[in-house]
């Protein structure tokens, strides 16, 4: 297939160079060009704007870091509406409001072309090992033209609707449970603290017993070995997420208490300086606020 990959951050990075090694035609674009530089040594070619990036393409993916930077790219001048094929998908895998996805697919549908959307779930390293979750939504036929790519960098795909937003609604309440699983662990391993037990002891009871799964494991590593420089998906940015969670409960009415707990403790963490760190830093607020730190 010809690709155009748009947006090489860490997760970026790595998913393009799985689509490249999957034998695809790839094209790729960053606004710092200096990221392009390994994927065209390994035989990508480089775009020097987004329009460039969307000449002749099946399929454009973009993994950029948020809503307004999506409708900068897809919407602004050169953008991925004026410059994609008529025919062709706008694919979204990065982590967007439901409100910025419906209107996106609205824009393209005007286009005569298609949005999918295909958020992924897991760290840099599960992208670079091609054993990302991805979930997808949007037209069936759309979906199924993407399924090439899906196969290149997933291990699984889980299929979300007819409607894009199904799959941002799926990756947004996965979010959510993530992000209370691991400010709930901060709280706890604060508490065990408190009674002079290592950390260590309630991370091997957790995870040998009825929370052996990788969240668990991983963030839960990350906190016992207070590693918070080991950064996967930051402070700021589940922050991000956090803003997005809500966003969307309050459009469908949904109450989220949990929610509103774990952002208030990323932005604790953020304004002690924390922002660029992993987002497992909610468990160091959680120590200052017991007392710890």
């Amino acid at each position: 297939m010809k690709i155009g990959f748009i947006g090489l951050g860490r997760m970026g990075q790595a998913m393009a160079r799985r689509i490249l090694g999957g034998g695809h035609d790839l094209v790729v674009y960053n606004r710092t060009s200096e990221k392009t530089v390994e994927l065209v040594n390994e035989g990508a070619r480089a775009a020097s704007s987004v329009a460039e990036a969307c000449e002749g393409r099946d399929v454009v993916a973009t993994m950029v870091t948020n809503d307004p930077a999506l409708e900068e790219v897809t919407l602004g001048a050169g953008g991925i509406r004026g410059s994609l094929p008529a025919g062709a998908i706008h694919l979204v895998m990065g982590t967007h409001g439901v409100a910025t996805i419906q209107a996106l697919a609205a824009a393209h549908s005007k286009s005569n072309q298609t949005l999918v959307a295909g958020p992924v779930l897991g760290r840099p390293e599960v992208a670079a090992a091609g054993e990302l979750g991805i979930i997808a939504a949007g037209p069936e036929e759309a979906v199924r033209r993407c399924d090439p790519l899906f196969r290149a960098i997933g291990r699984r795909t889980f299929e979300a609707g007819a409607r894009p937003e199904g799959a941002t609604a799926i990756k947004l309440a996965n979010n959510f449970v993530l992000g209370c699983a691991i400010e709930a662990m901060g709280e706890a391993f604060s508490l065990v603290r408190k009674y002079d037990v290592v950390p260590q002891v309630l991370y091997d009871v957790m995870t040998e017993g009825m929370f052996s799964a990788p969240a668990y494991k991983v963030y839960g590593g990350i906190m016992v070995d207070e590693a918070y420089d080991r950064v996967g998906f930051t402070a700021a940015m589940g922050l991000e997420d956090a803003d997005l969670i809500l966003e969307a409960a309050d459009l469908a009415q949904v109450p989220l208490p949990s929610a509103s707990t774990y952002r208030d403790r990323l932005r604790g963490a953020i304004a002690h300086g924390d922002a660029e760190r992993d987002w497992a830093v909610m468990a160091l607020e959680q120590a200052r606020a017991s007392g710890l730190e």
